[in-house]
């Protein structure tokens, strides 16, 4: 195998990390993962319509939808690889630039920071109502900042570096199957009376997809921290040790409590959904007042820990690349 052949498997996922840095989610264009959620509405309510037992018809509907998400991008992938390489590895990293949100997650959550900057509270509650699940309206201004950050931090792992661990596996295929159960954990996965037994399989699933991303995550965002100037990767780390397991979620204070070390920032505390308050921990120290200035330092801490994780699944999939070559 030349050594230029070596790299492309990795190239692929190289060339759409680049793609959504640049162009992002062409909000006119269609994307699969809308896709994918048209497919979960409507098998939820066949599985509803069908199944007295929704515990076994969460658990069809779920196998069911990653099946349906590996098989065509894998179908596709097959033909167009099969027709030419070149044609092959373009899909392919459509595919790639498709399951990242890293500059979707930075200009949405910018919104948030240039209103705050400027004053605009409600301009700033507006911008944050689109990337939070939480009831914006009883948020001050610290609050809808604190709430940005926090989604930033959060959704680096499950918007960016967790689909990339899972390209840099198993290719474009392995960011579908990941994306497909990380938005039925969106949709459906929530512990209330009318999802806690057809979403059960789903969220399960989805801690256990996100248990190592999220680790490798917060570690990856300490040495980040550490790297960078204003950001302290020591605190993030001895933040991440305390406080990573104070959500109830396994895996959700992993990322926020690296980025409230690294910022030297208390995140979380309670919250409101759907008019029912929650309450929550908080994590990391109250050490100095949050700003708006923290969503643009978060989204830095989410990039060199993107590009981090860029650079070892570029590696693992050059391996696993040669490696199936010689196998072959």
């Amino acid at each position: 195998m030349g050594t230029e052949k070596m790299f492309l498997p990795a190239l692929p996922l190289v060339l759409g990390f680049l793609l959504d840095c640049i162009v992002g989610d062409p909000y006119s264009v269609p994307h699969p993962i809308r896709a994918i959620g048209d497919l979960i509405g409507a098998l939820e309510k066949k599985v509803r319509r069908s199944f007295r037992d929704l515990r076994a018809g969460g658990t069809l509907l779920a196998l069911g939808v990653i099946a349906v998400s590996a098989a065509v991008p894998g179908a596709v992938l097959w033909i167009c690889y099969r027709v030419n390489t070149w044609l092959g590895i373009g899909v392919e990293t459509v595919m790639c630039c498709y399951m990242l949100a890293a500059k979707c997650l930075k200009d949405e959550s910018m919104k948030v920071c240039r209103a705050a900057a400027a004053g605009d509270t409600e301009g700033a509650r507006k911008a944050v109502s689109m990337i939070v699940g939480r009831d914006t309206q009883v948020l001050d201004r610290e609050g809808i900042i604190r709430a940005a950050v926090e989604t930033v931090a959060e959704n680096t792992s499950d918007g960016v570096t967790a689909p990339m661990m899972y390209m840099g596996l198993f290719g474009a295929v392995g960011g579908f199957v990941y994306k497909a159960v990380n938005t039925m954990d969106s949709m459906i996965g929530y512990k209330d009376e009318k999802y806690a037994d057809i979403g059960r399989f789903a969220a399960r699933l989805d801690d256990v997809l996100n248990f190592v991303p999220s680790r490798a995550t917060a570690v990856l965002m300490a040495a980040s921290a550490g790297l960078m100037r204003g950001f302290d990767g020591k605190n993030a780390l001895r933040i991440w040790r305390r406080d990573r397991r104070k959500h109830a979620s396994p895996n959700s204070a992993q990322t926020e409590s690296a980025c409230a070390g690294a910022l030297h920032l208390r995140l979380a505390g309670d919250a409101q959904y759907f008019g029912r308050l929650c309450k929550k921990p908080f994590i990391g120290d109250d050490d100095r007042p949050i700003e708006p200035e923290d969503i643009r330092r978060a989204n830095r801490l989410m990039y060199v820990s993107s590009v981090m994780m860029l650079l070892i699944c570029t590696a693992v999939r050059t391996g696993l690349g040669a490696l199936w070559t010689v196998i072959r």
